[in-house]
């Protein structure tokens, strides 16, 4: 849900000809559907210790994530490949790194780069999803 990225970055990247990796493209699972129905006994968000605390799973966060969740749908993906698919949508942007616990996981990310590119309108409604979660 934190999307920025440092002032002229990109345009730094491009005018040196070098690229840049994102983390946490996942949000610490947050847009991936495992906290779609609340939070399972099993994941990070369920541990006391760990980056996802339970208290930042807020409703307006689920929520974002569902409707995120729609519009990955619409676009044949699952939310964690749009995730991932927007974070390497900037041509400076070489790599995405992912906190894989299972090679499905691994497999999952791939198939992100099967949709890359995304429209106007539903980066305006990303950005409009995601600022009410803020």
């Amino acid at each position: 849900f934190d999307r920025w990225i440092e002032g002229d970055l990109l345009d730094t990247l491009a005018n040196e000809g070098i690229g840049c990796i994102v983390f946490s493209p996942l949000a610490q699972g947050m847009l991936t559907n495992k906290y779609l129905d609340g939070v399972p006994d099993d994941s990070r968000a369920a541990k006391a210790h760990g980056f996802l605390q339970r208290d930042q799973l807020t409703g307006a966060r689920i929520n974002a994530a569902r409707a995120l969740d729609e519009i990955a749908g619409n676009r044949g993906q699952t939310l964690a490949q749009m995730a991932i698919a927007w974070t390497l949508r900037h041509e400076g942007v070489t790599s995405s790194l992912i906190g894989a616990s299972r090679v499905s996981h691994v497999d999952d990310a791939v198939a992100a780069l099967s949709r890359v590119s995304f429209n106007g309108g539903e980066l305006e409604r990303i950005e409009e999803i995601l600022g009410s979660a803020d």
